[in-house]
């Protein structure tokens, strides 16, 4: 069992007993784990509730950053859950590439068809994700397909946000309890506007170069072949220093974009949704 490393809160201390019970409660375990602190989270619960009876599967494609799927694995690796990874072909899926408005359902029926067999594989193992009650509140198209496969998502069930889910990561010791959140790099392009993997490929580049310069919480905004940056807006003044001292511009051409911008408002989660 996990041990607490700091006291929780009277309602994280029953979220946690919550959470510990509905896991209990199930059979076989299989996590659609992302690397998220969210999905991460419900793996750990799983493995400590059920052991090697409990899996985390993550879905491979161009629009999983490199650097995400490295954590992926260090993370599984810490908690000790076997982990395994699936290919994904969602970008074959029309539903997908042209990037309408309910692109996610493509992409998560796509890792759903899956994440079925290997779970049955695993002793009719009950396929969990990280949704969270907070996401219910967002436009996640994704949800549904999940649903629709079956899936269960005991964070929402037993009503846990993010913020609590950050409070039980970091009172149980996981380093990465205040990690940033990093939706798909699919979600860097407006809606309507294809996506492949070049272009995929292209904005995690992007981001990379900017991680790689302190920028942990960013985004690159694929507009054409315009790039839009997005920090949070302590942070903006640090990249306009950046662009002076280093070839921000010239890196970004390199890679494949005309232009670049500076987005003055910050970094806003689902800014896309807007419209």
């Amino acid at each position: 069992m996990f041990r607490l490393q700091e006291p929780l809160a009277d309602r994280e201390q029953q979220l946690l007993a919550d959470l510990r019970q509905w896991m209990a409660g199930q059979s076989a375990l299989c996590v659609a784990y992302s690397g998220g602190v969210d999905s991460t989270l419900v793996a750990a619960m799983a493995y400590e509730a059920k052991g090697d009876a409990a899996l985390a599967v993550t879905g491979v494609s161009p629009a999983l950053a490199p650097h995400l799927l490295r954590e992926a694995r260090d993370q599984a690796s810490w908690i000790g859950i076997p982990h395994r990874e699936c290919a994904t072909a969602e970008l074959n899926d029309p539903d997908y590439s042209n990037n309408p408005v309910d692109r996610c359902f493509a992409c998560k029926r796509e890792l759903h068809q899956h994440l079925q067999p290997i779970a049955a594989a695993a002793g009719d193992a009950l396929v969990i994700d990280g949704v969270n009650l907070d996401d219910l509140g967002d436009h996640r198209p994704g949800i549904n397909a999940a649903r629709q496969a079956g899936v269960r998502s005991p964070l929402a069930e037993l009503l846990i946000d993010k913020a609590a889910i950050r409070a039980l990561s970091r009172g149980l010791g996981f380093p990465w309890w205040d990690k940033p959140a990093q939706p798909c790099l699919a979600s860097r392009f407006p809606y309507g506007e294809s996506i492949s993997a070049e272009r995929l490929k292209r904005v995690g580049q992007a981001e990379a170069w900017l991680i790689a310069r302190g920028f942990s919480t960013v985004r690159v905004r694929s507009h054409g072949l315009a790039a839009r940056i997005e920090v949070p807006r302590e942070q903006i003044r640090a990249v306009l220093l950046l662009a002076e001292s280093e070839p921000l511009v010239e890196a970004f051409r390199c890679l494949g974009f005309t232009s670049v911008n500076l987005d003055l408002e910050g970094l806003v989660s689902g800014k896309l949704n807007r419209r």
